[in-house]
Order: structure tokens, then C-alpha cells, then sequence
């Protein structure tokens, strides 16, 4: 085939089109992913767009983004304290560090796939606040909230069966 310019423009318009069109960028109407018992709208359109790279051990600042997060083999994830669910054999995660919340409140943290969150502040657990999971959501597994002070903070992913995952951390809505 044979394709000017012109063709290859409009060719190329087309499956711009097409592909914004598709489920996995309309996330909120795919899957479910609207059955959260709160909004993740901000979430799924991070996760949608370019996460920023991280991997196990970084530390972190908070913007308007999500990470992709590259997991270590559980046994090298570095874990500040051992996650409150045991890590099952072959599985991932990660351990990272947030330089701080600018101010206290409650937070949502978003995993775009199965797997265990521990947020550690002041070198302690923090409980969760409230959670919500989908497994029919193909962009985001879990919402997870967790009342914390301004400050630095550790993040703990494990019990992942993937080598990466998406994280969104940013306060309640």
C-alpha cells in the first residue's frame, strides 16, 4: 500500500479516535470501575495518563500523578516492618518513601492491581480508614484511605503477583 502524507494524517486521526474511545481509557465506564463507594475519577484518569517511574526504595514527592511503581522480589523489598499480611511465596512489592504530606487529613491511596498496602508513619502502622475494591475495574484494583499527620511517610506494597503497579496517593475527596 501506498499512503500519502494526507492518508497516513487522517489514518493516524482515526486510531487516536478509536482508542480514546475504547474501555480501557473510559475507564469509569468500563468494568465498573464507578462502583467504588467514593469517587476515583481523579485515580483512573492518572492511571489513564503517564505515571511518574518509581521503584522500590525511592522517596517520593506528592503531585498531581500517579507512579508506576517497578516491585522487587518480596525478599528484597526492603520492608520498614513486615507487612500486616504475611507476603506469600513469589510475589512482589515495595517499599517507598514519601518525603511528606503537606497537611494532616485523610488520604486516598489507589493500587491499580491486587495487592497489600501499610502505611507507616512515625514509625508506626497507620489503620486504615475506610477501603473499597473492585475486581471488576480493569484500571484500578483498590482504594484505600488512611488518616495521617503532615509529614514524612512510608509506603509498604506487597503480596503482589505482577512485577509493577500503579500507586495514586492524594488527599480524600
Amino acid at each position: 500500500m501506498n499512503f500519502s502524507r494526507l492518508s497516513l494524517t487522517i489514518l493516524t486521526f482515526c486510531l487516536t479516535l478509536l482508542c480514546l474511545s475504547s474501555p480501557a481509557v473510559k475507564a469509569e465506564d468500563a468494568g465498573g470501575c464507578d462502583k467504588f463507594k467514593w469517587s476515583v475519577a481523579r485515580e483512573l484518569a492518572w492511571f489513564a495518563g503517564a505515571p511518574r517511574p518509581a521503584v522500590s526504595g525511592d522517596t517520593l514527592t506528592l503531585a498531581d500523578n500517579a507512579f508506576a511503581v517497578a516491585l522487587k522480589p518480596t525478599d528484597a523489598a526492603g520492608y520498614v516492618l513486615a507487612p500486616e499480611r504475611a507476603p506469600k511465596p513469589g510475589t512482589f512489592g515495595a517499599t517507598l518513601t514519601i518525603s511528606s504530606i503537606g497537611k494532616t487529613g485523610s488520604y486516598q491511596f489507589a493500587l491499580s492491581r491486587r495487592a497489600w498496602i501499610d502505611v507507616i508513619q512515625n514509625g508506626v502502622r497507620v489503620k486504615s480508614s475506610a477501603f473499597s475494591g473492585l475486581e471488576t475495574c480493569p484500571v484500578m484494583h483498590k482504594s484505600v484511605r488512611f488518616d495521617l499527620s503532615a509529614g514524612p511517610l512510608v509506603v509498604e506494597i506487597s503480596n503482589s503477583e505482577n512485577e509493577s503497579i500503579g500507586l495514586a496517593i492524594a488527599p480524600a475527596q
